[in-house]
């Protein structure tokens, strides 16, 4: 079994308590045990720089927590669900964007997301803070290859699409309110070609001002947004 890891922040311990996997054990310093009261009882009182050392940064916020390894959502489950609302990420190795992007696929309220297993950042304690705890509720998959991982999906009621600034199809053109994956790719060099030849279609975000493109956790949230009005709609 793999070691316990350590998570910290405020938001990022908050939810692994109220999330899916085993909290082990909480160290909070006294200010942060008085003013929050979600803390468990058993919690640890440490000064800063101990928890500083405990989490190996200085941006606990007062508040650490050992945890069971992450658990990683079966992919194949995910994309078999009916009217699936899912984000993919092709090989960002960004660790604050891959947060953020949980983040707003929680708040949107996707089925998941999937990751590639290499070439990507994992689900780590810097992950959890900048999802601020996003990830201990939103089910996250690695897939070996993208690519093949999209082109075995491929059915009716279940259809992707790969955002890219050159796509001629603008994203608010689309009809979201079936089974949808969207495609995004790290910054600077966006998705691979085969990637986005694996998509259904593709689609982008027009732009107005001199900025070429979006953050991918911004795209990720005017996608997945636009996805969630078209199905309360």
């Amino acid at each position: 079994m793999p070691p316990a890891e350590r998570i910290y922040g405020t938001h990022a311990v908050r939810e692994a308590l109220r999330g899916r996997r085993e909290v082990l054990q909480v160290w909070c310093t006294a200010r942060a045990g008085e003013s929050s009261p979600w803390l468990p009882d058993d919690a640890r009182i440490e000064r800063g720089e101990r928890l500083e050392q405990l989490a190996g940064s200085p941006d606990h916020q007062g508040v650490v927590a050992e945890v069971a390894p992450y658990p990683y959502a079966d992919a194949q489950e995910l994309l078999a669900r009916e009217g699936a609302l899912l984000v993919a990420l092709d090989e960002v190795t960004d660790p604050h964007n891959l947060g953020a992007v949980a983040r707003v696929a929680e708040g949107a309220g996707a089925d998941g997301m999937l990751i590639t297993r290499r070439r990507s950042a994992a689900v780590t304690a810097a992950v959890a803070r900048a999802s601020a705890g996003a990830v201990e509720h939103l089910p996250i998959a690695q897939v070996e290859n993208l690519a093949d991982t999209l082109i075995r999906a491929k059915r009716p009621g279940l259809w992707s699409y790969g955002a890219t600034g050159d796509a001629e199809g603008s994203y608010d053109a689309q009809d979201y309110r079936d089974g949808t994956i969207f495609v995004l790719g790290a910054e600077g060099r966006g998705l691979r070609p085969r990637v986005l030849s694996s998509c259904d279609a593709a689609v982008s975000i027009p732009m107005e001002g001199r900025i070429e493109s979006l953050n991918v956790s911004t795209a990720a949230a005017v996608l997945l947004f636009e996805a969630a009005r078209q199905r309360r709609g």
